[in-house]
């Protein structure tokens, strides 16, 4: 009997400070949808699902025909299924990681390294920087989803300067003058002002951080018992970091780093060097296989600002250039395709209408994973001795070039994300 090609798969969940807790995350949701047995504990934190190959996380197979029992096994006695492309490009890994994030408190202003300061840094502290590879994201939203991306247009940064004095003091003058004296049309004098600026401001002296934040907070927090709006400040969002974070720089981030809110369905791609934080929602995230991540604000693990500061693209844009849309399958109606200029990952959603019986699942030159996040279907291939039932919460690994189809069980509409990669 050949093996099979396309199976189940049970997938890890993370318990991070940072996660939303029990039932109100979507990672604790998607969860208990595909496990009856899964015991959600309504007081600890569910912050991530973890869908593929990983040394601290790797997906257990959920078909009793193949011995191994983890992904990261099977794929190693089985490499074709990787795709040619992939397996050779790769070294007979899958590149990529997919995982499903239900965030509640910030996490962490950050930067990902390109391959060749990955490399640098792994040999610097390997003990802060793991691996050699580097570590382009993709978050889309299954929620509002909200974060903080790339550096704002230098006139937005000019208008905080003049509206928050406590930001101006961190800055210093000197800096704040050559910022207001450049603007965004001359993109090599604002990102050199902005390089000043940024490091002026993580390079502050904690008491001195901790004090211009504080009279910050009292001030927004004496106009909001008065009723004032303090929203042309980003007063709200302050006061929510300084609660998470009392006393930290990264408050201060929010003046100078584009802040975006995805509506489900949006996304945003983070390549390297590019400045930026998640705080509230839950979304879909596809990343490299990697765990390097240069932090320097807004978190309690390894802090790094000279390195953060140093290579970072200090290039500003408005908050709309952050977005990254997919692209409609010519083909499919249902098929919309995420694909960001990175070899190692591709995501595709499909919305499929509960009014259609069966859909096709495209078939392409690399294994991918497929996550149910809404409806109930019966996929089935054409080697397979049976269909397999998937639900809400159900992972699907499918082999390159496999013909999966889905039948639609119930008359409710059916939402899909793939993880694949498209060389």
């Amino acid at each position: 009997m050949a093996t099979p090609r396309v199976f189940p798969l049970s997938c890890v969940a993370q318990q991070y400070a940072w996660g939303k807790k029990g039932s109100t995350s979507e990672v604790a949701c998607l969860l208990a949808s595909n496990d009856p047995l899964a015991q959600i504990a309504e007081d600890k934190p569910y912050a991530e699902l973890w869908m593929g190959t990983h040394p601290r996380g790797d997906a257990k197979i959920l078909d009793n025909r193949i011995a191994q029992e983890t992904l990261g096994q099977w794929i190693a006695e089985n490499q074709d299924c990787l795709g040619s492309k992939v397996k050779d490009t790769f070294q007979g890994k899958l590149p990529f990681l997919f995982k499903v994030l239900s965030v509640e408190t910030a996490l962490s202003i950050q930067a990902h390294p390109n391959k060749d300061l990955a490399e640098k840094l792994h040999l610097q502290a390997p003990q802060h920087y793991p691996d050699a590879n580097h570590k382009p994201e993709m978050a889309i939203a299954l929620t509002p989803f909200q974060g903080l991306c790339g550096f704002r247009p230098v006139e937005e940064i000019v208008t905080f300067l003049k509206k928050v004095p406590e930001f101006q003091f961190l800055i210093g003058d000197e800096a704040a003058t050559q910022l207001r004296q450049s603007t965004s049309s001359d993109t090599q004098a604002a990102a050199s002002a902005l390089r000043s600026c940024f490091s002026n401001l993580m390079r502050s002296e904690k008491k001195v951080v901790v004090e211009q934040l504080n009279l910050l907070v009292k001030r927004i927090s004496q106009q909001v018992s008065a009723g004032n709006s303090v929203e042309d400040i980003c007063g709200e969002l302050l006061l929510q970091l300084h609660r998470q974070y009392p006393g930290d720089i990264g408050c201060f981030a929010i003046y100078f780093l584009n802040l975006l809110t995805l509506q489900p369905g949006e996304a945003m791609f983070l390549e390297a060097n590019v400045p930026h934080a998640y705080l509230k929602g839950d979304c879909v995230e596809c990343m490299a296989c990697s765990d390097n991540t240069v932090r320097a604000g807004l978190t309690p693990k390894f802090i790094d600002v000279p390195t953060l500061c140093e290579m970072l693209n200090y290039t500003p844009s408005p908050s709309q250039d952050r977005l990254f849309p997919p692209t409609q399958s010519p083909g499919d109606p249902y098929l919309f395709i995420y694909d960001p200029p990175v070899p190692d990952f591709t995501v595709m959603k499909m919305e499929v209408p509960g009014s259609v019986s069966e859909y096709k699942v495209l078939a392409v030159d690399s294994a991918s994973i497929l996550l149910v996040v809404r409806g109930l279907v019966t996929a089935s291939t054409p080697a397979a001795q049976a269909p397999i039932p998937l639900q809400r919460g159900a992972v699907l690994f499918i082999g390159a070039n496999e013909n999966v189809s889905l039948e639609l069980t119930a008359p409710q509409d059916l939402l899909l994300f793939r993880a694949c990669c498209l060389l």
